[in-house]
């Protein structure tokens, strides 16, 4: 590979986020290393069609960022690393802690250490969640137009933005948010150039949702396989969602502003043009597809949140970001997409 090209790492390279993201960067002419030890559904799958699209600038490292040597290794020639490798939902946390603390914690920490241990500063950019938020039960909420909604006007028409406190729910969330801080700490205890970004609702192209994660895709793979929906909860709770490609502008936009933004944490997320419901997206699916939906409803989980909105005017203004897509526009890219990729929906819903 040249030495004049940027050398990106893309740690959970293969995943739905990581694979759009490595796209993206060797479109724009960088080599790019995709980590990822491939035990995603769908993971192999966006290996392979990375390495299609892009057999000069894509190479794989199949490996866990659990092996201290491996990430040692894949980060030694990188210019810029992106750690997306994660344990990602809660229900899994919940019956595995142990195994979610390494995966996020330990490997979030070896690759840091990794850096650390280079001569030159090689910028980082981590995967956080809103979910550093906690369950935000302290927000007084009421039902409005079949939403929950803050009370407060300004929060309602603002969201939440960077100076809420942290407030760690689930071993999920205790897992992603130590690791978030740790990121953070690396640049002003070693000169480690970072930045977080705390994502709230990610959807879009190649992704493979399910109940524990990726509701967006979810409902909509299980609409097209024609199976029933399950809710957790009474399904007016409110995400801001935001479209994978305006996800993937706002990683490279935060290595391009290295190093004036490091050390920062942004919330990212579609802002409040974006929030909608879990009904509202399923009424919008059954309207783009003429059908009705099997819908049913469960209890609440551990550390849900009724309300989400980001502000993500702070991540807008300091990494120059486009308004990002508005959620219909995404979801008709989204259900138009499983069409010309020939996902097999089927079994992407079971």
């Amino acid at each position: 590979m040249s030495v004049s090209r940027p050398r990106a790492l893309v740690t959970g390279g293969a995943g739905f986020i990581g694979s759009n993201l490595a796209d993206r960067l060797a479109r724009e002419d960088a080599d790019v290393v995709v980590f990822d030890n491939l035990s995603r559904d769908g993971a192999a799958a966006n290996a392979a069609w990375l390495q299609r699209r892009h057999p000069r600038r894509i190479s794989m490292v199949t490996a866990d960022i659990r092996d201290a040597d491996g990430v040692a290794a894949a980060s030694r020639d990188a210019s810029v690393v992106f750690h997306l490798a994660a344990q990602v939902a809660v229900t899994t946390s919940l019956t595995a802690p142990l195994a979610d603390f390494e995966v996020n914690v330990r490997g979030t920490l070896l690759l840091l250490e990794a850096l650390r241990a280079r001569a030159e500063r090689v910028p980082l950019v981590f995967a956080s969640t809103n979910k550093v938020y906690g369950s935000l039960a302290d927000i007084p909420l009421a039902l409005q137009d079949e939403r929950w909604q803050p009370r407060d006007e300004l929060l309602r028409r603002r969201g939440i933005d960077e100076r809420r406190s942290i407030s760690f729910h689930t071993p999920y969330g205790c897992s992603k948010g130590a690791a978030d801080q740790y990121v953070l700490d690396w640049s002003r205890s070693f000169g480690v150039p970072t930045v977080v970004l705390r994502m709230s609702c990610i959807y879009g192209t190649r992704q493979r949702g399910t109940e524990d994660q990726g509701w967006v895709a979810h409902f909509l793979l299980r609409a097209i396989a024609g199976q029933p929906i399950t809710i957790y909860g009474d399904g007016r709770q409110v995400r801001d969602v935001l479209f994978v490609d305006d996800a993937a502008d706002a990683y490279v936009g935060a290595w391009r502003a290295m190093p004036s933004v490091a050390g920062r944490a942004f919330n990212l997320g579609g802002g409040a043009e974006n929030a909608v419901s879990l009904r509202e997206v399923i009424g919008r699916i059954e309207a783009m597809r003429g059908r009705g939906i099997d819908v049913s409803y469960a209890d609440w989980r551990p550390g849900d949140q009724k309300w989400f909105v980001a502000d993500a005017s702070a991540v807008r203004r300091d990494l120059r970001l486009a308004a990002p897509i508005r959620w219909r526009d995404g979801l008709a890219r989204l259900a138009a997409s499983y069409a010309t990729d020939r996902v097999d929906v089927v079994e992407a819903a079971r």
